[in-house]
């Protein structure tokens, strides 16, 4: 398995992978519509948006975003899919380590995410309440997580909010 950045060549191979990782049989899922705005968004971090390779057919996606924490610039993660035949192989730990290993690189504060506790909290990740952010949505609970890196202050406190696009979610 190979993990790099996203090019633009990646697109529809990455569109077809959140189709099928999300697929819940009621039409296009959320996360690919939520892929196309984040894409044209100023939030877009493409330093930080990964595909993973095996056998040169591209399996798995994580895209990163533009967030902050109050007027902290940091990091939102997500969606994080793999092809449905290839999942429980490592793929999507591979690109969630990826991830943190590049922005802790790029010396971001933090990375914050809505996702099963029991998945992110191997990666470091721990409700955000714990570092003194607040979820977008009260109703979130223990699944909006954050990872603090290694410029991470407490100044990074308050509301967090995604890049635009996730405001529009249903």
């Amino acid at each position: 398995m190979i993990v790099r950045r996203e090019h633009e060549g990646d697109h529809e191979a990455v569109r077809r992978i959140h189709a099928a990782a999300f697929d819940r049989g009621d039409g296009l899922p959320v996360e690919v519509v939520l892929l196309d705005a984040l894409r044209a968004d100023e939030g877009w971090l493409p330093h930080l948006s990964w595909v993973a390779e095996l056998d040169g057919r591209v399996v798995g996606h994580v895209v990163s975003t533009r967030g902050h924490v109050a007027t902290v610039p940091c990091v939102g993660l997500g969606p994080n899919g793999v092809a449905p035949d290839v999942q429980r192989a490592g793929i999507g730990s591979a690109l969630v380590h990826a991830t943190i290993g590049a922005a802790d690189a790029s010396s971001e504060p933090l990375i914050a995410l809505l996702g099963d506790p029991g998945y992110y909290s191997r990666f470091g990740f721990v409700p955000s309440s714990e570092l003194g952010v607040e979820a977008p949505d009260d109703a979130w609970g223990a699944h909006f997580q954050a990872l603090p890196l290694s410029a991470w202050t407490a100044e990074a406190h308050g509301a967090f909010r995604f890049a635009a696009p996730f405001d529009d979610l249903d």
